[in-house]
């Protein structure tokens, strides 16, 4: 099951990918595509075809986002997270062999793309993190087996506001 959070910059860019395809991206297409289709046979029309089919792609994304963004709750920064790890904050942690990592965490629906410092948090990693604090000792399963892993530093990004 898919956790329904969302930072307030993952709801920011999902609500402008939305606005660029359906504003933009989406009736550039259709140009395209009635370009295409005034040439005549549009069978071996690879400009038709080819545009047809990102119009049904655009159309596809887009109604799964405006689905998508009723859906979700945004969660902002509160002062009483301080000190302690919940949705939307950035972790380092470390283990016994001394490898470092620092991610965020967010919602499903922002580890996507250029994402990659992001987990989710309905992630293992995620979970056994929730509510520790700095210098906190956890472990978690993965399928090599039990995990320990130490908190080094929590931090929120208190500057995104809408």
């Amino acid at each position: 099951m898919r956790t329904n959070l969302i930072t307030r910059e993952g709801f920011n860019r999902l609500k402008t990918e939305l606005d660029y395809l359906w504003r933009e991206e989406r009736p550039e297409v259709t140009k395209k595509v009635t370009w295409a289709a005034s040439l005549g046979d549009r069978s071996e029309n690879a400009d038709y075809q080819y545009n047809k089919k990102r119009l049904r792609e655009i159309d596809r994304r887009v109604r799964f986002l405006r689905k998508r963004l009723e859906q979700v709750t945004v969660v902002d920064y509160s002062s009483q997270q301080e000190g302690k790890i919940f949705f939307g904050a950035w972790v380092e942690i470390e283990n016994e062999a001394g490898d470092v990592k620092k991610f965020r965490i967010v919602g499903p629906d922002e580890i996507y793309g250029d994402a990659k410092a992001y987990i989710s948090i309905d992630s293992p990693m995620a979970r056994a993190l929730l509510k520790k604090e700095v210098d906190d000792e956890f472990s978690v399963k993965t399928p090599e087996g039990e995990k320990e892993w130490f908190v080094n530093a929590i931090e929120y990004d208190k500057t995104v506001l809408e």
